[in-house]
């Protein structure tokens, strides 16, 4: 008889974001005269820049020629497009990457999920709290968290990230072999100096662990020497994966693109982690289709660098309103400067989800609950900078109206 993975069933309730998703269906369904305000789930809502668009449509056009068709693709990507990833992301930063250590994917969140398959499940696994749920959820269905305790892993280990550290881990007393690590935070929006990373490289470095780093929205980061990449870091190509993504930066949240870099020089136990994901990748993965890539190659030409930066200015300007309009409410606010998050704590100790039901029956704004995204997070919610310019100025003045 067929046996399913029972660790599936001691997942609890259902995804983060496919509760909130309920909770607003169904407050739609009772007040369909409302007009909701969507600034919880990051999804964007500025479209594709005109160069993507461009060179997606002369991709098409290529497929359409027997000269020129493509069929199936090199499974880590095409040259052109990990050759451009070094030149606009790697490059300008003295980040040691070359273009045959980069693997283009379908979105920095599949690969989070899907790198656990290179490891063994014995390993001892290390998140900050609050953090992205695919994290700890991906680590939970290979069997490496344990048993849920109803607030925890028994497994996991927990790095709090609180205003007491400034949302930052500290180095944990039980050693861990698999570090995640995600800077501009998602939650939180903090971000992480040089310094700071150096601290966790050489850790990693001296216990012989990995950093699973990622770094989807470092294109948000406007402030000077705060490294965009943790390959700024000497001797992290030794023990570090970065995850990275076209999503939020150039508007590919349906298109689907992003790229995992893993360094030649990272080794674990006498075997290459490169060329382990590039054997996982040759299996289970046919590679990002070559219309999506000829459009992800155009982001680092001079118009489309010009176009990305606009949108990214765009979604910054919102996420500036909404840090100013709650703080100005009298909330604690965090992020919205190297980040399109905020991180506002709720008032007169109400839970994450008894504020984020307050928001959405008053307002009509959907938040997401900072208990979402684990222990740390009760009592803070999180907002994006993601929405329509005109409709975040709304919902900041809805949400500071009921404050």
């Amino acid at each position: 008889m067929v046996t399913v993975n029972d660790n599936y069933a001691k997942l609890p309730g259902s995804y983060l974001f496919a509760e909130i998703a309920k909770r607003t269906s169904e407050y739609i369904s009772a007040n369909p005269d409302k007009k909701i305000i969507k600034l919880g789930i990051g999804d964007v809502t500025q479209p594709l820049p005109p160069a993507v668009i461009s060179a997606m449509h002369k991709a098409v056009d290529e497929m359409a020629v027997k000269e020129s068709f493509m069929g199936y693709g090199p499974y880590e990507g095409y040259s052109f497009l990990r050759e451009a990833i070094v030149r606009g992301d790697y490059a300008p930063y003295g980040a040691p990457i070359s273009p045959d250590e980069i693997f283009v994917s379908d979105g920095a969140k599949s690969d989070c999920g899907n790198i656990g398959d290179i490891f063994s499940t014995d390993n001892i696994v290390a998140v900050c709290d609050p953090v992205y749920p695919v994290y700890v959820d991906s680590n939970a269905m290979s069997g490496r968290a344990g048993e849920w305790d109803g607030a925890r892993w028994t497994d996991i280990v927990y790095m709090p990230c609180n205003e007491k550290n400034g949302f930052m881990p500290e180095l944990p007393v039980r050693k861990p072999d698999l570090i995640y690590l995600c800077f501009p935070n998602n939650p939180t929006g903090t971000v992480a100096t040089k310094s700071q990373l150096k601290i966790w490289v050489d850790y990693a470095n001296r216990n012989g662990a990995v950093i699973l780093f990622d770094a989807a929205y470092r294109q948000f980061i406007s402030e000077p020497d705060i490294p965009r990449s943790i390959y700024e870091v000497e001797g992290a190509t030794e023990c570090a994966i970065e995850f990275c993504s076209f999503s939020k930066t150039a508007g590919f949240t349906g298109t689907r693109c992003g790229y995992t870099t893993i360094p030649k020089a990272l080794v674990r136990g006498g075997v290459s982690l490169h060329d382990m994901w590039l054997r996982r990748q040759s299996t289970k993965f046919n590679g990002t289709s070559y219309v999506v890539q000829r459009g992800a190659e155009a982001v680092y030409t001079e118009q489309g660098m010009k176009e990305v930066n606009e949108t990214i200015n765009y979604y910054m300007k919102n996420a500036a309103l909404i840090r100013n309009g709650l703080k100005d409410a009298g909330l604690t606010v965090y992020g919205g400067v190297n980040s399109p998050y905020i991180w506002a704590k709720t008032p007169d100790s109400l839970g994450s989800w008894d504020f984020f039901n307050k928001i959405l029956h008053e307002a009509a704004v959907v938040t997401t609950p900072g208990a979402g995204f684990g222990p740390e997070g009760e009592g803070y919610i999180r907002l994006t900078g993601f929405g329509d310019a005109v409709a975040t100025k709304e919902a900041v003045e809805r949400i500071v109206k009921i404050l």
